[in-house]
C-alpha cells in the first residue's frame, strides 16, 4: 500500500478512514480490525503517555518512541503526528529522519507557534508563512523515501481566517508537501471552499467528535473534496466514557458484578494481545531444557 497512490477522488471517489491510536492495546485493537491505516494521535498519545494536555509538553523523545512502539504493532500504515516539528529547522530535518527510521509512513507537521496546542482548542497561534513553507521544504528534503509522506496542516483558520488558510495549503503544495491539512474549517460551505481550491492536492479532514468542524458521513466527505479522514479523538473520547461507566460503579458498588455487560472478553483480549503466541512458545519449548540437559550428559567431560 502507497500513500502517494492515493487518487484525487470526487463524488464518486473515496475516502481513506483513518481511526487515532495512541498506545499498544488500541494499535492492536485497531490493527486487528483492518484498516487500510492508522492514525497516531497527538493528543490521545500525550495524554495516555503523560497524562498530560497536548500543549507542547512532550519531547521529540517521547514521540518518536511511541512511533516505533506502534508502527511495530500495526501491519497497515501509520500516520503519525509531529507537531510543529520540535523546533526550528534542523529539529524539523532532525524529526522527519526520525519518524521515518522509527516506521512512520508518513508524517503531519504544523505552522503554529511553540509550544503548540490541540487544533481544536483556543489560543493558537501561528508563525509567519515564510517559516512555514521552510519546515515543508526541509522535511521534502529530509525523507529518504519519496514514500514517506509529508502531510502539512496548517491552523491560520481559527485566528487569520480562511483566505489565510487557503494562501498557506497552496503555499505548502508549492513546496512539495503530498497531503494538505487545512485545520478547523467551521462548515461545510468553508470545507466545500478549501476543496475547490485546493483540491488538486489530496486533502486531509480531521473528524473529532465537539470540535470546530462539522462531523459528516463519508460520502458528503468525499462530495467536498477530501481524500483522507482522520478520527483522532473517536477512540480515546469512546475509552474516556467507558473507564468513567466502570470506575463509577466499582466505586459505588464496590465489586465489579456490574461491569459484566461493559467488559469485553478476558480470552479474546488474550489473544488480541498475543497470548497465543505465548502459549504455542511454552509448549513447543516444554521439553527444551530436559533434552539439552540429556545432550550434556551423553557429552565426555573434558
Amino acid at each position: 500500500w502507497r500513500m502517494r497512490a492515493v487518487p484525487r477522488v470526487g463524488p464518486q471517489g473515496d475516502l481513506l478512514i483513518c481511526p487515532g491510536v495512541f498506545d499498544g492495546i488500541s494499535t492492536l485493537i485497531a490493527n486487528k480490525t483492518g484498516f487500510k491505516a492508522l492514525y497516531m494521535t497527538g493528543f490521545g498519545t500525550v495524554g495516555s503517555h503523560l497524562g498530560v494536555p497536548d500543549a507542547g509538553l512532550a519531547s521529540y523523545r517521547d514521540m518518536v518512541e511511541r512511533v516505533r512502539v506502534m508502527s511495530g504493532l500495526a501491519d497497515c500504515p501509520l500516520i503519525c503526528d509531529a507537531d510543529t516539528g520540535f523546533g526550528g529547522l534542523l529539529n524539523v530535518e532532525h524529526t522527519v529522519k526520525g519518524y521515518e527510521a522509527a516506521g512512520a509512513s508518513a508524517i503531519q507537521l504544523e505552522d503554529q507557534e511553540f509550544p503548540k496546542k490541540c487544533g481544536h482548542t483556543p489560543g493558537r497561534k501561528v508563525i509567519p508563512i515564510e517559516q512555514a513553507v521552510a519546515k515543508i521544504k526541509v522535511a521534502v528534503a529530509a525523507r529518504t523515501s519519496p514514500d514517506f509522506l509529508i502531510i502539512a496542516r496548517t491552523d491560520a483558520r481559527t485566528d487569520l481566517g480562511l483566505e489565510e488558510a487557503i494562501r498557506r495549503g497552496r503555499a505548502f503544495a508549492d513546496a512539495g508537501a503530498d497531503i494538505l491539512f487545512v485545520e478547523s474549517p467551521e462548515s461545510e460551505e468553508e470545507m466545500a471552499e478549501i476543496g475547490r481550491r485546493l483540491g488538486d492536492v489530496p486533502l486531509l479532514v480531521n473528524v473529532v467528535e465537539g470540535g470546530k468542524t462539522p462531523v459528516l458521513s463519508k460520502q458528503r466527505y468525499v462530495e467536498l473534496g477530501y481524500q483522507v479522514a482522520i478520527f483522532p479523538a473517536t477512540a480515546f473520547l469512546a475509552m474516556g466514557k467507558a473507564l468513567e461507566h466502570v470506575y463509577g460503579q466499582l466505586k459505588t458498588n464496590e465489586d465489579s458484578l456490574s461491569c459484566k455487560d461493559h467488559v469485553t472478553d478476558f480470552k479474546g483480549f488474550c489473544v488480541t494481545m498475543g497470548f497465543e503466541h505465548v502459549w504455542n512458545f511454552d509448549k513447543a519449548h516444554a521439553d527444551i531444557e530436559d533434552e539439552v540437559r540429556e545432550s550434556l550428559k551423553k557429552k565426555p567431560r573434558v
